[in-house]
């Protein structure tokens, strides 16, 4: 703040600072002195329309909102004043006239805004005779539940949906006391932010659905954690009863999610309890399974290990903590193998030793908002990551170019200043056609390649305008770009732009720990020190001796970038021992030894977010069953199989060894740039249709797939198969129309929907969904017959 902006007001007899032009509630809420609201949020515009926090302003002629009043050098405001306890009271017996008298059965009742504002502003008798208004309530669908007579129209939740996910889905209509809050002809709410006006609501007009009528507020205990699904890394708070999660809550953190918290998190608790959850270890006996004790799965684990001829392989997903990632790397480098990995989406291996020791996203939340341009290339951010999507809409505010070159228009609740919508196969020759306009010297294959490029499109023009002329600005590849066949070489093209053009270059890590995972050593070719082992291979498909095949938290059918090829790879091993939550068909039909651990809101671990924060979180809940931690686990199976190391009395001692072993602990600092390799060739060849798969928001994972209030939401696809008009008319097919999808010797049945939004030459389809229909890959040329 300049001293000419500095101005001296004075409330209650205190003299406070102040900047011109402020509000005067900013001022007193920093300064500790409490003025009641309804209305005003620090995140949300100034509506003003509650009136809760009148005060007394000397010299005006009525008291004043405290939220829509600038304050002005040597004013002087009363809070506390008769006038303004008058004012108050007056408002708050306005807002009770049509309040029903329902706080015994009301979820908010113990943390409500209104109630604890009446007992201090609300008179002991109402002088209101007339009927209450009865408002019916509208369907927002799994997640939120509605009393609107409750509501007091503070209007919250409609400037949270304009202002914040940028989808205005609530409105307003009518007058004084016949205003309603509702949405558009009785849809539901889509955003995957949509249950923050839970947390906004002052009243008990909106409340969470799945956790309707379980618990009063002040049974709940209140336990600190992280979301274990983005790579954002949520402050969240679980609330806990006779130790089961009973919800979710944001927890305030202004370096990372602000106040907010995206449904998948605030859900995806609900999980722990489905039906398909592991309970007890399982053993696989002539095709039949049974369940059993510990000590003999453990035992049968061991000797399956034990008497492994050829190496052991161990694939985890980056969900897992770092301890849990790095006991796994440990105990499979001391079986003799170096077979780990995390990457399970990722097709293309190739030129592995060019990684970044940790790949991350680049920058901070808080200076991603504030850059002048931002190249996004298969950035689908709203859906895979949403609150990052709030950062990036936030930099588009400010004025950030946000440039997307994607394979579908992807709706993404904000402004993007240029779009490039093509085919997976053409984002290589895009770059290659950006580069050369660059003047980068390229050789190898890109200059084999780049006399194929084709003249500029404005789009790409104006792309090269905003790179030659950004001061400070990114290259964000995205979760579609890091599982394309030519990830090697698109990541190490887009290094080359970033170097020559001085911007910054990152990735969207997928998971909650895909950082941490490289820190853990979870890779084959890298050890936690970041040490590169030579001649090791890539790809763990590739992988044709193992005999054991570990398998930690995830679905090799669902949660993989090639389930047919992971399905015959696992096939081919003599034993699949797989460290679950949840029994899964694809699980069932592939492993011989299940055993249950516990998901993050029951156990103890690190995890590394997108921009390289380490948090660590305790356990809140008692784990379901006999579950266990898989560290745990991990640490008994390497002591049984008589391997040093592995003795370990709680996961912050895990965490200390892992931590002695890091080369920099700072994994913050700037990705190191990728080199050109002249020998790689390209994978994924131009084709008359080709495929585009991805998961829908809540089937990412394997513990948000069991979170049922999560699976009955708009954002569930179901078995369809999108394209665009163009080729709906070139293919002789028509909206609705069934359709068979084939990709080599695999073809699955879809309907049609026609999307405009599509590139040419692509079919979209959401995988992740039924284990029993599956394609070879995410990617490539495919098929389409009309059934």
């Amino acid at each position: 703040m300049s001293n000419q902006d500095e101005i001296k007001i004075q409330v209650d007899g205190q003299t406070l600072p102040a900047k011109a032009g402020q509000m005067l509630i900013e001022v007193t809420d920093k300064a500790g002195i409490t003025v009641p609201r309804f209305c005003y949020h620090k995140k949300l515009s100034v509506a003003a329309n509650c009136r809760m926090c009148l005060v007394e302003v000397e010299k005006a002629p009525k008291p004043l909102p405290a939220c829509a009043t600038p304050v002005m050098d040597g004013m002087i405001v009363h809070t506390k004043s008769p006038i303004a306890i008058d004012a108050q009271k007056s408002t708050m017996e306005f807002l009770l006239i049509n309040h029903p008298l329902d706080c015994p059965i009301c979820d908010q009742g113990g943390e409500c805004e209104l109630q604890d504002l009446a007992m201090g502003y609300g008179n002991d008798v109402s002088r209101f005779s007339e009927g209450k208004r009865i408002v019916p309530d509208p369907d927002l669908g799994a997640l939120i539940a509605t009393d609107m007579t409750r509501c007091i129209h503070c209007t919250r939740c409609v400037r949270f949906g304009e202002e914040i996910t940028g989808l205005r889905e609530l409105g307003a209509t009518g007058r004084g006391e016949h205003m309603k809050i509702g949405t558009y002809i009785q849809q539901s709410i889509g955003s995957e932010l949509s249950a923050n006006i839970i947390d906004l609501c002052p009243v008990g007009a909106l409340t969470a659905k799945p956790s309707r009528y379980k618990a009063r507020p002040w049974e709940l205990r209140q336990y600190p954690s992280i979301a274990s699904h983005d790579s954002f890394g949520s402050n969240l708070y679980y609330h806990v009863r006779s130790n089961r999660v009973i919800r979710a809550v944001p927890k305030n953190n202004e370096t990372i999610n602000e106040c907010w918290l995206a449904d998948r998190d605030r859900f995806s608790y609900t999980a722990l309890y489905h039906p398909d959850r592991l309970q007890m270890p399982m053993l696989k006996e002539n095709g039949v399974w049974r369940e059993t004790d510990w000590d003999e799965a453990i035992k049968v684990a061991v000797q399956l290990l034990s008497n492994s001829a050829k190496e052991t392989q161990t694939l985890i997903s980056a969900q897992s903590t770092l301890e849990e990632l790095y006991l796994a790397q440990k105990l499979t480098r001391a079986l003799g193998s170096h077979q780990i990995e995390h990457r399970l989406q990722q097709i293309d291996f190739r030129d592995c030793t060019a990684d970044p020791k940790q790949p991350w996203l680049g920058m901070s939340f808080d200076d991603l908002e504030n850059q002048d341009v931002i190249l996004g290339i298969g950035l689908n951010v709203h859906k895979d990551q949403p609150l990052l999507g709030h950062r990036l809409r936030k930099a588009t505010l400010n004025g950030c170019q946000l440039m997307l070159i994607n394979p579908v228009d992807w709706h993404l609740n904000l402004s993007a200043t240029e779009k490039v919508i093509i085919a997976p196969s053409e984002v290589l020759n895009t770059l290659l056609c950006i580069a050369k306009n660059l003047k980068i010297s390229l050789n190898g294959l890109f200059a084999e390649k780049i006399k194929d490029c084709q003249p500029l499109t404005d789009q790409q023009k104006a792309i090269i305008k905003h790179l030659e002329t950004a001061q400070k600005g990114i290259i964000l590849l995205g979760e579609t770009t890091q599982a394309h066949p030519d990830y090697a070489l698109i990541r190490q093209l887009t290094a080359l732009i970033s170097q020559k053009t001085n911007l910054k270059w990152g990735i969207v890590p997928e998971y909650a720990n895909s950082v941490g995972a490289w820190a853990a050593g979870a890779v084959s070719h890298r050890l936690p020190s970041g040490e590169i082992i030579a001649g090791e291979v890539q790809n763990p498909l590739d992988v044709k001796a193992t005999q054991s095949i570990i398998l930690v938290n995830f679905d090799p059918a669902l949660d993989v970038g090639s389930p047919v090829e992971m399905q015959a790879h696992l096939a081919k091993a003599e034993s699949v021992i797989a460290l679950t939550a949840f029994k899964t068909p694809a699980l069932l039909a592939q492993a011989h030894v299940l055993l249950p651990i516990a998901q993050a809101p029951e156990t103890s671990g690190t995890f590394i977010n997108a921009q390289a924060d380490q948090q660590s979180f305790q356990g809140v809940a008692k784990p379901v069953g006999t579950s266990r931690p898989a560290w745990k686990v991990f640490s008994a199976l390497g002591t049984l199989l008589n391997k040093k190391g592995f003795e370990f009395e709680s996961s912050q001692d895990v965490l200390n060894e892992l931590q002695g072993q890091w080369e920099s602990p700072d994994i913050s600092a700037s990705n190191q740039l990728l080199t050109q390799n002249e020998i790689i060739e390209t994978q994924l060849s131009s084709a008359d249709i080709e495929l585009l798969t991805d998961r829908p928001i809540y089937q990412s994972d394997i513990f948000v797939r069991h979170a049922e209030p999560l699976q009955k939401t708009p954002d569930q696809r179901g078995k369809i198969l999108q394209i665009n008009t163009a080729m709906a008319e070139s293919l002789g097919i028509k909206d609705k129309d069934t359709v068979k999808l084939i990709q080599q010797d695999q073809s699955i049945e879809l309907s049609v929907v026609i999307n405009d939004q599509v590139a040419n030459k692509t079919v979209y389809y959401a995988s992740g969904i039924d284990s029993n229909e599956l394609l070879n890959c995410r990617f490539g040329a495919v098929q389409v017959e009309k059934v």
